[in-house]
This record gives structure tokens, sequence and C-alpha cells, in this order.
């Protein structure tokens, strides 16, 4: 009797674990996990890295710059086209395109003034600045000391580069900038804060930081968030002679 339970419970788990091997998930192919479609469109990569791919918007071609900017009356832009490049006259004010973005890759090259003038913030200052509201610092911070979270490379005010990448005064440097826009909750506060990436003179400065809020000279950024849509790109005026180039971007 002993003997033949046990064995009724051996043919009762070895039952068992042919219906459990039965009962489990289909085996996997390769193909299950291959999608298709839609295609990944196709674009054609400029020549170097610093040359717009064919689905970037040139926003500035060395020669028009009253194409796609204004100033920030709407006005014609006051700064002097030279040399395939736009550089800031002192008291004009800033800049801003014409068109307007939310997510974005921006390539922009700029340059501070070869004659040395000025220290900390007064040298070679200007910003660029994400829909209007979010300043990546420009800044001659070649052996130039400044505070960390305003020097070049910088979210002004709110993050410092990861390092300083800064090339010689009269050297074009670059930046590279992916910007992904906040989306809101009803009442005005961020859902998700915009975030940005930075390349300065293609070295990581920035990495997918998230911004507490507008940039601000005085004052706390988080006080000063307001719901807003899509907006300018903008250039600073800030009294330093800083010229700029080959600005394309790509909407995300």
């Amino acid at each position: 009797m002993r003997k033949t339970t046990i064995f009724s419970i051996m043919l009762l788990f070895a039952a068992f674990g042919v219906f459990a091997q039965t009962d489990g998930p289909m085996p996997m192919k390769p193909e299950m996990t291959e999608i298709w479609d839609p295609e990944v469109p196709v674009i054609k990569p400029g020549a170097t890295p610093l040359d717009a791919p064919s689905d970037a918007i040139v926003l500035f071609d060395g020669v028009d710059i009253g194409r796609e900017w204004t100033n920030g009356n709407g006005g014609e832009p006051g700064w002097t086209v030279e040399d395939g490049c736009v550089t800031v006259v002192k008291g004009q004010g800033g800049i801003k395109t014409k068109r307007v973005f939310e997510d974005f890759q921006l390539h922009i090259e700029w340059r501070s003034p070869s004659e040395v003038v000025g220290t900390s913030q007064g040298r070679g200052n200007s910003g660029v600045f994400l829909q209007e509201r979010y300043e990546v610092q420009v800044l001659d911070n070649y052996d130039n000391r400044t505070y960390r979270n305003g020097q070049a490379g910088s979210v002004y005010k709110q993050h410092a580069p990861l390092v300083n990448a800064c090339k010689a005064p009269g050297e074009w440097q670059t930046y590279d900038i992916i910007y992904t826009a906040p989306r809101f909750n009803d009442n005005g506060t961020y859902f998700t804060p915009p975030t940005v990436t930075v390349l300065h003179n293609g070295v990581l400065v920035q990495n997918n930081v998230k911004m507490r809020g507008p940039t601000e000279y005085i004052g706390i950024p988080e006080y000063s968030v307001k719901k807003h849509g899509p907006g300018s790109i903008s250039l600073q005026d800030h009294g330093n002679p800083v010229s700029f180039r080959n600005i394309w971007i790509r909407e995300l």
C-alpha cells in the first residue's frame, strides 16, 4: 500500500511538470520583437557636424539676419552683419526669431572679441535664451573667473557647467543645445519642467538638467513660473560685441 501511494505521488508530480511546461508562454522568435513600420524618416546629414542637416531650419545663413530675426519690438534687428556673422551692437537690444519653438535641437556658433576688455561678467557677455525665458550663458571664460553658475555653458544662475570648455578670445566656439519645453498643470505650475542638454565645443557641459524656472538675475526662479506656449530663440545684448554665425534648428 505504501509503495503504491509513493508511486502515485510521483506520477502526479510528473504530470504536473508536463502541464507546467505546456501551459507557459509561447517560445519567442526574433521576428516577434522586430518593428518595421512606420519606417524611420530619412534625412541627409550635414557634411560635418557643424553643417545643417536636410531637416533643419537655417536661422542665419551669414547674409540676411532680417529674414528670420527681429528686434525686441518686432522691427529690423540693429546688429551688424559682416564677414558671415552678426555682431551685437551695444544699446540696440537683443534679437529674437520670428518663428516660435517648443522642443528642438539648436546649433549656434559664437565668438567673444579678440581684444580682451573687462573681467568676470563684463567680458564677452551675451546669452542664448530658449523660448525667450531660459538662458544658456555666453561669456568669455578663458582665464577669466566668475561665479560658477554664471560662466559660459551655465544655465544662468541655476546650473554650473560640468567643465569649462572655453576657447581663447577671438576663436569661434559652438553650442549644441537639445531642449525639451515644459508641460504645465492647469494651475500654471510645471507638470514636467524644461530640460536642456548642452555641448560646448563638442564637450558635454549640461546633461539633461531640469530648470527650476525662468532665468532671473535677481530672485528665485520658482517664483516666476507661468504657463506659456512656444517661444522664440533670443540672443542678448549685454553691451559686449559678441558675434554669432551658422545658426540652425531642428524641431523635435
